[in-house]
């Protein structure tokens, strides 16, 4: 029924369907996707919650801090927007930049026909006030223009909030050699504020603007950086080089999308951008950033902001555990060798003292390692019971196993419901045993359970030893916050299976595929078990394969796939209907 309504709503037959796209294919129907997959989460009545989950943050922009919240502007109705206190959880902001359609009328005529769905905004803090630029486009051509608005403040609550329309910074039509979307914004150390546009159509530009107005110097004076069906650009520098991200493959279709992100570096914000293999990223080159890994599918729209002495690299992805929802990521980005690196993993594996904002620390009480025992915040002795092995399992993922016997931190009856606890348990792959951490603004962890996404906390916010933990929703308190310290060991990571998708999403009950991108060719196994851990089904697969077609009659529900390759592993939820 929602699909009928949707294509009725879109001028589509009714049985029409938007097919996985190549690179081949125009920029038209990329954003004609783009805008359908908009229409369906307002359709829906998505929202956003914590980052872990957030939906509807689709081409984000660079997050900025205004007083004690963060921001960032998304696709959507009248220009979107998330915010947050502590970059874990994100709130849908209470209304568009462009309330009622009420957009500047300026539009119309650059673009005619267009509906107030604004694309891929970027943000920047200047003299004194914030300049908002979006995108304004129509399908299946160049006719498109990139706008600024400014405002003093972000808060919608304040009485000096008011976006003042600054017009438009630059405007394209069939006949020009760009498409003018895709925003981004970079100020200098000198204090040169960079503007970089343009997509699939024509490629990427980057040009100057004066550092007051916000408007280009010189329409004339613009340098081509990226070929090669480039989209969502970003612009940055990290000492004596300037990097330049940006997508290729196709986004908007969930599950299906292609997305990835690449870079290229150069001594000039003007370019040439090199890659690792000195390619040049105007001749086809990029060095790999981000791409699909387990339920991360498509990640796009890079953008990067530092806080608490961490960077954090923001961008949206299609979650494969949630029928391919666009949603907001925070990952964590280090430099090595002068090249960025991009991953999930907040916490290095190795063996810890997990501390409570209580000053007090994780305990297997009782000390003796046995199944079963509480695990509390108790008063520092320094012994094994205290000592807590985090390892790896890739995309932020953990298991957390004590260093007195090598049991593993488990919710007790492998509940999700709020006010479970935690105990020790013999280790398997089932997600209550297994933790996603990410970290917060002050750079204390928030642990969650993969079963159910609750927050690890001290319960009631008690500060007395002998509290056992427990699960609850995330609300930004510190009794949910934890601190990792006394690093006695390191720990290997688990060995992480890259490159894996799973479709469709749900699955029909007469089977899915997995597909294998980021491996080298080896004999794979996968196995597919329920929420009690039992085997349903097992089929091995021959070292060419990269498309495995799993046949097999499942009943609605829940289930765990985990596919093997050697030493190599992932397990990912797929819901079967």
């Amino acid at each position: 029924m929602r699909n009928a309504i949707t294509n009725t709503l879109l001028g589509l037959p009714s049985t029409s369907r938007p097919a996985p796209l190549s690179i081949g294919e125009g920029p038209g129907v990329k954003r004609y996707v783009r805008a359908l997959c908009f229409f369906l989460l307002t359709l829906l009545g998505l929202n956003a919650q914590a980052q872990k989950g957030a939906v509807g943050a689709h081409d984000p922009s660079t997050v900025i801090k205004d007083g004690n919240k963060y921001w960032t502007f998304t696709t959507g109705q009248g220009i979107t927007s998330l915010y947050s206190t502590d970059l874990v959880k994100w709130t849908a902001g209470p209304r568009p930049v462009f309330q009622n359609n009420g957009y500047p009328a300026w539009i119309n005529t650059a673009v005619p026909g267009f509906g107030g769905n604004f694309w891929a905004p970027e943000c920047i803090f200047m003299n004194g006030k914030y300049y908002l630029y979006y995108s304004c486009s129509s399908f299946g051509s160049k006719v498109s223009a990139i706008g600024l608005a400014t405002n003093v403040t972000l808060d919608p609550t304040s009485p000096n909030y008011a976006w003042v329309d600054q017009g438009a910074v630059i405007q394209t039509n069939n006949g020009s050699a760009v498409n003018a979307i895709d925003p981004a914004i970079f100020k200098d150390t000198n204090g040169d504020v960079w503007f970089t546009y343009g997509s699939f159509f024509g490629g990427i530009r980057t040009t100057q603007l004066d550092a007051t107005t916000g408007k280009i110097i010189n329409q004339g004076n613009q340098f081509a950086v990226v070929n090669g069906n480039p989209e969502a650009a970003y612009l940055t520098k990290n000492g004596s080089y300037y990097y330049m991200f940006f997508n290729r493959g196709a986004c908007c279709n969930g599950v299906n999308s292609t997305y990835y992100i690449m870079v290229g570096r150069s001594t000039s914000p003007t370019g040439p951008f090199l890659d690792q293999n000195g390619v040049s990223i105007n001749s086809g080159g990029g060095t790999l950033v981000l791409n699909v890994s387990g339920r991360y599918v498509g990640p796009g729209h890079a953008g990067i902001i530092t806080e608490g002495g961490a960077n954090f690299f923001s961008h949206h992805y299609y979650d494969g555990e949630d029928n391919g929802a666009p949603k907001l990521g925070l990952a964590k980005l280090t430099w090595d060798a002068g090249w960025p690196v991009v991953t999930r993993d907040w916490a290095t594996p190795g063996r810890y003292e997990v501390g409570t904002s209580a000053g007090l620390v994780w305990e297997a009480t009782g000390c003796t390692g046995a199944s079963g025992q509480p695990i509390a915040q108790a008063a520092r002795t320094g012994q094994d019971c205290q000592r807590w092995d985090f390892t790896s399992l890739g995309d932020g993922d953990y298991k957390i196993t004590s260093a007195q016997g090598g049991l593993a931190v488990t919710v007790a009856s492998c509940s999700p419901t709020n006010g479970s606890l935690l105990q020790l348990g013999n280790y398997s792959f089932l997600s209550c045993k297994q933790f996603h951490i990410n970290r917060a603004n002050d750079g204390t962890l928030v642990l969650t359970s993969l079963n159910g996404g609750r927050a690890v906390e001290v319960p009631n916010a008690a500060t007395a030893a002998g509290q056992q933990l427990g699960l609850f929703d995330y609300n930004g308190l510190a009794n949910q916050r934890f601190t990792l310290g006394g690093t006695v060991t390191a720990t290997a990571d688990a060995k992480k299976l890259t490159g894996l998708s799973i479709f469709p999403v749900p699955a029909e009950r007469g089977g899915f595929t997995v597909a294998l991108s980021g491996s080298k060719p080896a004999a794979t196994t996968v196995a597919v078990f329920n929420l009690q851990g039992q085997l349903v089904y097992r089929q091995a697969y021959g070292a060419t394969q990269t498309k495995l077609a799993v046949e097999t009659t499942l009943a609605p529900g829940l289930y765990l796939v985990r596919v093997q390759q050697g030493d190599a592993s992932a397990t990912q939820k797929l819901t079967v209907q």
